[in-house]
């Protein structure tokens, strides 16, 4: 047993959070002790838990100088990636500056998945909600439009009825889809001052629009992102992806698990599965439970769902 005693070097509030709710869960996570009065941490334990979790304050500490906040959620996903033995690459994950926040990968799934943005022209992100499929080629799209990488952004959807029809909605078309568009909405406020999203949403230097907006059109110079792909058609997903342009970017997501089209129509997101699948300059990533960066339950709701469906084949075959 030994004891270790190390001052801190940020805001303890940021660092513990609230009721030192951080430390609790770091407290859970490992064998050590740890008391925490004014600037001193005091770590009593086995030698290698007292690294532990001394090297985890450090890295914990410098986030906080670093990006001036720290979450529940990052402090879970940060001891999870210990565990997998994946803790000592936090510091060289990518990194996207957007004008309100600096936004990280919370796991190794997504590391990959931004690393395939930076690398490729066409990336296909295919798993579950919560994965931050979404929120992370939005995240991209702003920082290459902030840095003048890219002169515009285009945010699209399909407008895809699941389960209530278009026609019950009031309002005219646009206000009919707005429902459907309304999540990368969600995503420009968090990263964008309120003034500059407007701003580029009148000027069109952002715009958000559903699918059926992108026919006929050639997009140059443009980060371009295809949510909720899994709803498209197959001659909906070839017209999309003929219309990139030069000095162009494509993101493509999807939840192969979700798909709300008619049973006849098949999903243009699975067929180019098969179609692309070994096409240079396009990068499949798929995102999986494991990647989920909601509240906790998330995950565990995934991992249940997914086990029901695996009973249910293992039934089929039996039967």
């Amino acid at each position: 047993m030994v004891t270790k005693r190390i001052r801190l070097k940020a805001n303890r509030l940021s660092l513990f959070g609230e009721q030192d709710r951080h430390l609790k869960m770091i407290e859970e996570a490992f064998q050590a002790k740890i008391t925490a009065r004014g600037e001193i941490v005091t770590i009593q334990g086995e030698v290698e838990e007292v690294n532990r979790v001394s090297d985890l304050l450090a890295r914990l500490s410098n986030q906080v100088k670093r990006d001036g906040s720290l979450s529940e959620e990052e402090v879970f996903y940060m001891l999870r990636a210990l565990k997998k033995g994946e803790g000592n690459q936090e510091e060289g994950l990518i990194r996207l500056h957007t004008p309100k926040l600096t936004i990280r990968p919370k796991s190794e799934g997504q590391r990959e998945y931004l690393e395939a943005m930076n690398r490729h022209d066409i990336v296909v992100s295919i798993g579950p909600a919560g994965t931050g499929k979404t929120y992370l080629a939005v995240a991209k799209g702003v920082d290459l439009l902030h840095s003048k990488q890219v002169e515009r952004i285009l945010l699209v959807r399909p407008a895809v009825e699941a389960g209530e029809s278009l026609g019950f909605l009031p309002g005219d078309y646009q206000e009919k889809v707005d429902p459907y568009l309304r999540p990368l909405y969600d995503a420009l406020y968090e990263m964008l001052p309120y003034d500059r999203m407007r701003r580029w949403l009148d000027s069109r230097t952002i715009e958000v629009a559903p699918l059926a907006y992108m026919r006929g059109r050639t997009l140059n110079d443009a980060f371009i992102i295809l949510d909720e792909a899994q709803n498209t058609t197959r001659m909906q997903m070839k017209m999309f992806l003929t219309r990139l342009g030069i000095y162009s970017k494509a993101v493509i997501t999807g939840d192969i698990t979700q798909i709300d089209l008619p049973q006849e129509n098949a999903s243009g997101l699975v067929e180019i599965k098969q179609i692309l699948n070994k096409v240079e300059g396009i990068q499949f990533i798929y995102l999986a439970g494991k990647d989920v960066v909601r509240h906790r339950l998330v995950t565990e709701i995934i991992k249940a769902y997914e086990r029901k469906e695996q009973d249910n084949e293992d039934r089929d075959e039996e039967g």
